[in-house]
């Protein structure tokens, strides 16, 4: 009898699949991701800086972002969105400008309700040709969770001050 194939790691070499649970609602998580003053101040790793982030938030629609290294070096990147679906689904293309851009990638982040009145996030990017290109797009997008946790905590605070 063969054996039984078991299915592939959730970070295979073409895949990075993470999760969070963020201390905030769906929607205002929702929020975050889509609204261009909330990304300017999450979306990139520590040290680095979004001066430029903005988009069509539609199927079909095109994104722009460029982040700017604590040395200066200025990373362009863009999309465009496949599927949004309000506080529950973003699928989106992710591809670096440039000469060596290297591949473009689909980034699907779903969100969904956890205990507490807190938001599941399920983040995968699929499309990776190389290992040490995930592995970096996972270092990256970990500090960006990070700040993004940051974020939404002072935005709870500030809605709860307004109550």
């Amino acid at each position: 009898m063969p054996a039984k194939k078991s299915p592939p790691p959730r970070n295979s070499k073409s895949t990075l699949a993470l999760s969070r649970i963020f201390a905030a609602p769906r929607p205002l998580v929702f929020a975050a991701w889509t609204q261009s003053a909330h990304m300017k101040k999450w979306s990139a790793p520590h040290g680095f800086k979004i001066p430029v982030s903005e988009g069509e938030l539609k199927p079909g629609g095109a994104w722009r972002a460029v982040m700017i290294a604590p040395d200066g070096f200025k990373l362009p990147l863009s999309g465009v969105y496949r599927k949004i679906v309000p506080d529950e689904l973003l699928v989106f293309t992710h591809r670096w400008e440039g000469p060596d851009a290297g591949p473009e990638t689909v980034v699907t982040v779903r969100f969904s309700d956890a205990p507490g009145g807190k938001t599941r996030m399920q983040f995968e990017q699929t499309g990776f040709t190389a290992v040490e290109a995930r592995d970096g797009h996972a270092g990256g997008w970990g500090q960006a969770f990070e700040r993004l946790e940051e974020l939404l905590a002072k935005l709870q605070t500030k809605s709860a001050r307004k109550k």
